[in-house]
């Protein structure tokens, strides 16, 4: 499946020093025996560790290390847990099993076996031991609930081998996607810690969720070949697109390019308006939003794990259009139309800005 090139407002950027972060990343996840040895292997080969250094471009680089060892400790979840192994065909044994990772986030002391409890062990001490607030702490675990919560509904459909509608995947994905639990290391990284009544505000909050989404709908259209190809159960945007609108699959890839790009527009506007007004706390974390969105995009196309090196990006967006998506559950993101007074500029090139 040929995607197109896609809309991207911002300039990529890399740490300094990923390079080493990506080497310490694996000797991380060897030291911590993290997955079976194949997939142990295959995550190395990933360049997890050049991720991180790109989401935290300008970033403390031991909180930069933290995150690429986080990411990859997610992906052994995920894809020794969830995706390929066996418990992602037994949610209720799954929820099981990710209940006690849990408990040793929260609980660093508890006595949990196993490879994946030793290295959520280590990487929830360093959290504290690298200046993390008991507060962000919390909504590092928290996010870790939604994520683990999202993978749980996500196995039963596996496990009856069906899909859900595009409310609920959108729902689904804005958490499976492991996208949350970044936040609370955007502020560390910065030294930063907002305000809670900051970090929640509605309009805070919807660009962040807006960011999940473009992350995961990016990730969609970049692994699909690869998801399809591998013979296993496929849960992904354009699968459900063709379901639920039974259309052809350069349709649905159409649609979904479609809908990522008009959430980005109203994500880069959005962004922009709140960035005139506030703190310089709150304008990093803006920011950070941004380089997350470019630093999975590049991370996207140069990684082994997805091989869609023949994806490009494009500052310019051909349609723009604040018309809101056809989705429920995200519809009210454009309700900062009004309430910033958004309007429709002329198409040019963002930056992501200290």
């Amino acid at each position: 499946m040929q995607v197109p090139a896609l809309y991207s407002p911002y300039a990529p950027a890399l740490h300094p020093q990923h390079a080493r972060i990506d080497q310490r990343t694996a000797q991380w996840a060897v030291h911590y025996r993290i997955g079976s040895p194949g997939l142990r292997t295959a995550l190395i080969d990933s360049n997890i560790g050049t991720f991180a250094a790109r989401i935290l471009p300008d970033g403390r680089e031991d909180v930069a290390q933290l995150l690429a060892d986080f990411v990859l400790w997610l992906f052994g979840v995920d894809d020794g847990h969830c995706e390929d192994g066996t418990l992602g065909m037994r949610p209720g044994a799954l929820a099981g099993e990710l209940s006690r990772l849990l408990r040793v986030a929260q609980n660093p002391e508890t006595p949990m076996p196993g490879a994946l409890a030793d290295g959520l062990r280590d990487l929830a001490r360093r959290f504290t031991a690298l200046g993390g607030t008991p507060a962000q702490k919390t909504r590092w675990v928290d996010s870790l609930r939604e994520y683990y919560l999202s993978v749980v509904w996500e196995a039963e459909y596996r496990s009856a081998g069906t899909v859900p509608t595009l409310a609920d995947y959108t729902l689904m994905r804005l958490y499976d996607g492991a996208t949350s639990v970044v936040l609370p290391l955007l502020e560390l990284g910065h030294g930063d810690e907002l305000d809670p009544d900051v970090r929640d505000d509605r309009q805070v909050r919807a660009v962040a969720e807006m960011a999940f989404f473009v992350i995961c709908w990016d990730n969609d259209l970049l692994s699909y070949d690869k998801e399809t190809r591998s013979g296993h159960w496929v849960l992904n945007v354009i699968t459900i697109l063709q379901r639920q609108l039974g259309c052809s699959r350069e349709q649905a890839l159409a649609l979904a390019v479609d809908q990522r790009d008009r959430v980005l527009h109203l994500f880069a506007l959005a962004t922009d308006a709140l960035r005139s007004t506030a703190g310089p706390a709150l304008r990093r974390y803006l920011d950070g939003l941004a380089a997350f969105v470019r630093g999975a995009q590049d991370w996207g196309i140069t990684s082994a794990r997805y091989a869609a090196g023949s994806v490009t990006f494009t500052p310019r967006l051909e349609h723009p259009s604040l018309e809101p998506l056809d989705i429920p559950v995200v519809a009210w993101w454009w309700d900062l139309v009004d309430e910033l007074a958004l309007a429709e500029p002329a198409a040019a090139l963002h930056s992501v800005t200290a």
